[in-house]
């Protein structure tokens, strides 16, 4: 681990050169955890390149149907109900995160919300990078019981007055980034920033809106909805080879962000006769990422048992000639 008079704040000079110019520092509550979810409220904090705080900015936002956990995050229909649209806030939103770093706690989950809003607005958001404080405070080799933001809060005393309340969850990490920063610039550590791809293609399922009730007919089971796809009619064929066809039966998986909705290139790939797999084994025969170099759990086991790998793209070229299965 760096040495603690790092941690606490001494500034580093000289500064990498390398690093970014700016960060948006980002929370967003949402009514649950699934690719129909909605966000309800965001908050923004602008910092400078060393971590610094510009400014801030919050919005409720009224997600036009049932809030979901509000034993979670305390906002009712009632309380959203004047709230803006998305599309309102959509353009305010978009000039607190224009050319900076996108940093949240578990990154992944706040840029793919971000993302879906955007692209339900036929916008894109104006991110081309993030980074997850989680896989920071792993760099830097900080000795925490777990990977929560109260710990990461915790760490560098930095007191957290409102949990899941979007504001003081944009504030309580952006006040413990600024120390991770300086100690990764310390260090020479390289920053495991990533790739956001904005969505291009969005296809929205019914889903409850809000009704005279409040909040009062939500039902906890359903806030993780799974999407259950009918069995693969066909036998696995094996391994794709590059320069070949794929085949149908094959076992396709999917890591990181795609340009096109995950579902729909899931939904694309079943209709072709593809076996759409959660997860990678050594029965796999193909994994479809734009980022191979990520680290993802997938793209480790990927190189580990030598499982072929395509980015989205080519994915598209090969599910436009797959192979009929033997004997179809």
């Amino acid at each position: 681990m760096l040495e603690d008079r790092t941690l606490a704040g001494a500034l580093p000079t000289p500064w990498p050169a390398a690093y970014p110019q700016g960060y948006a520092v980002v929370d967003v509550e949402t009514t649950g955890l699934a690719r129909d979810d909605r966000i309800i409220s965001a908050a923004v904090y602008r910092l400078d390149a060393r971590g610094e705080v510009e400014d801030h900015w919050y919005t409720l936002v009224n997600p036009e149907r049932d809030p979901g956990p509000v034993w979670i995050h305390g906002l009712t229909s009632e309380a959203l109900e004047g709230a803006p649209l998305f599309t309102d806030i959509a353009e305010e939103f978009a000039a607190r995160l224009a050319d900076r770093v996108l940093v949240a706690h578990n990154a992944v989950f706040d840029w793919q919300m971000i993302a879906r809003e955007y692209a339900r607005a036929r916008r894109e958001a104006p991110v081309r990078q993030r980074l997850c404080t989680i896989a920071l405070s792993k760099e830097l080799g900080l000795p925490l019981p777990n990977h929560k933001l109260e710990s990461l809060a915790t760490h560098f005393g930095v007191v957290q007055r409102r949990a899941h309340h979007a504001l003081d969850d944009a504030r309580v990490l952006a006040e413990a980034f600024r120390p991770s920063l300086w100690a990764a610039a310390a260090g020479g550590v390289r920053l495991p920033l990533l790739e956001c791809r904005p969505l291009t293609e969005w296809s929205d399922r019914p889903v409850p809106r809000q009704q005279s009730g409040g909040y009062g007919g939500y039902r906890a089971s359903s806030w993780r909805p799974s999407r259950k796809r009918p069995a693969c009619p066909y036998p696995n064929p094996g391994r794709y080879e590059p320069g070949k066809r794929l085949k149908q039966g094959m076992r396709v998986a999917f890591s990181g962000d795609t340009s096109t909705e995950r579902e729909l290139l899931e939904d694309r790939a079943t209709e072709a006769g593809l076996h759409v797999a959660t997860s990678l084994s050594r029965l796999t025969s193909l994994l479809v990422t734009n980022d191979p170099d990520s680290g993802t759990t997938k793209t480790a086991k990927a190189r580990q048992y030598g499982t072929p790998v395509v980015d989205e793209a080519a994915f598209g070229q090969l599910l436009a000639d797959v192979e009929p299965a033997d004997g179809d």
